[in-house]
């Protein structure tokens, strides 16, 4: 996504400064910006001095960070740590509110995304060619409300269900390794419910989905994958539902 993301605002006139994440992010990333630095994902000094050099005044997220860095203390900077210090909790909303709030009081605005996330929002529906059966359905039904409950909390925003038991819940891990553990849990034919936060903020840790995700899926034969729709971005998303369609998992895209 982030280069997409860079093609997308080039393409609509914006000079566009790279901090890319170390580790994180894709070297192509350089080819592309204007003015371009590899930061470490603790190193927000650095981060905060590039931007300035460059005189940055807006910004937007884009592409995530392996939130196991929260743990490696001894990478981060003064100003991580001073931040991290003082937010509530560590969840991942709570760390980029912090850091956005840090941007924001140095001059540098964390601007919504939108503009760039159109194309990967989806409206609701079935997506697939293959139909969900009614025990599929139900399980939606079933494990929605878990699936919005966890998000509103900020633990994750998957939950696994098969036969309206809740196989998996999300956590530090990530989507694609809840989904391989559920399937060893309770083996093929279990629902993936990918939900958004009641109240998303689309600068912090939207939902996404994609092909990656798909191949998960296939992986362990689930039975389908459905998602808030307008809410949880859908990422490479022709090549996604073909793979599904090969492994008749169907895609719900639910308002």
């Amino acid at each position: 996504f982030p280069l997409q993301a860079l093609d997308m605002a080039k393409s609509q006139g914006y000079t566009c400064i790279v901090a890319a994440i170390r580790g994180e992010a894709l070297p192509e990333l350089k080819l592309k910006a204007d003015a371009f630095e590899w930061v470490g994902p603790a190193e927000f000094v650095k981060l905060l001095t590039f931007f300035k050099s460059q005189d940055v005044r807006e910004t937007i997220l884009a592409g995530k960070v392996e939130p196991r860095v929260l743990f490696q203390r001894e990478s981060h900077d003064e100003v991580l740590s001073l931040l991290l210090g003082q937010v509530k909790d560590r969840t991942p909303g709570s760390v980029i509110q912090s850091l956005i709030g840090h941007l924001t009081s140095q001059g540098i605005a964390v601007k919504d995304p939108g503009f760039l996330l159109e194309p990967f929002l989806c409206p609701g529906g079935v997506l697939t060619r293959t139909p969900p059966s009614q025990r599929v359905m139900d399980d939606i039904e079933f494990g929605w409300s878990q699936a919005k409950v966890i998000a509103d909390l900020d633990i994750g925003q998957t939950v696994v269900v098969k036969e309206k038991v809740v196989v998996a819940v999300e956590g530090l891990e990530g989507t694609d390794e809840t989904i391989k553990r559920a399937g060893g849990l309770a083996g093929e034919g279990v629902v993936v419910i990918k939900v958004g936060r009641t109240r998303q903020d689309m600068r912090i840790d939207v939902p996404a989905v994609g092909l990656e995700t798909m191949k998960s899926l296939a992986a362990i034969r689930a039975a389908a994958l459905s998602f808030e729709a307008q809410k949880v971005l859908f990422f490479e998303k022709e090549g996604a539902l073909a793979l599904a369609d090969a492994n008749r998992i169907s895609v719900i895209a639910k308002e």
